[in-house]
């Protein structure tokens, strides 16, 4: 892990600004994909509700790695380490942070009363930068897609295009 710059901690803000979904690791288990909003120079996830996205490993207090894509390519741009604080339901802190991510929230089925089913079932927690950035791995990480006794379909039958398209009534006609 190195200390940032004035210019990576920009990276940091900006990248994860534009990135609709960055990846969090936090305590055991694998990174997780997670929608967020950034507010105050830190990320910020709603979940562990119904309906709402899970959020493993995520304790206050605790620390998480946070992976973020670019959003053009795709491709991973940047990890950066984080410390992680529950809000409390109904603080400043929890209110602003609510009000940005209920913008970002899509399909909610009920955005009437979606903040306050967040305070009632749901965690909201900031995740703000320490000023660790991790290196980049000289690997993809790409794992090996998991054994599956689904196959792809069998090939098109040579004789099928000419019953779709009639190829074969046409030369018997004399028309090819």
């Amino acid at each position: 892990m190195t200390r940032t710059t004035l210019l990576e901690r920009a990276l940091i803000e900006e990248a994860t600004k534009k990135s609709g979904l960055i990846w969090v690791q936090g305590g055991a288990g694998g990174p997780r994909p997670v929608w967020h909003a950034w507010l105050d120079g830190a990320a910020v996830l709603v979940g562990d509700g119904p309906g709402e996205q899970p959020l493993p490993g995520l304790a206050d207090g605790g620390e998480a790695s946070v992976t973020v894509r670019s959003k053009d390519k795709g491709g991973r741009l940047l990890t950066w380490r984080a410390e992680v604080a529950e809000l409390a339901p109904g603080s400043e802190a929890w209110e602003a942070a609510a009000a940005e991510l209920k913008g970002k929230r899509l399909n909610a089925p009920d955005s009437d009363r979606l903040t306050g089913r967040w305070a009632a079932e749901c965690r909201v927690v900031r995740l703000a930068p320490t000023g660790d950035l991790d290196p980049l791995p000289d690997s993809s990480l790409a794992e090996p897609p998991a054994a599956t006794p689904a196959t792809t379909r069998d090939a098109v039958p040579a004789a099928l295009p000419r019953l779709l398209f009639g190829l074969g009534r046409r030369k018997a006609r004399g028309e090819g």
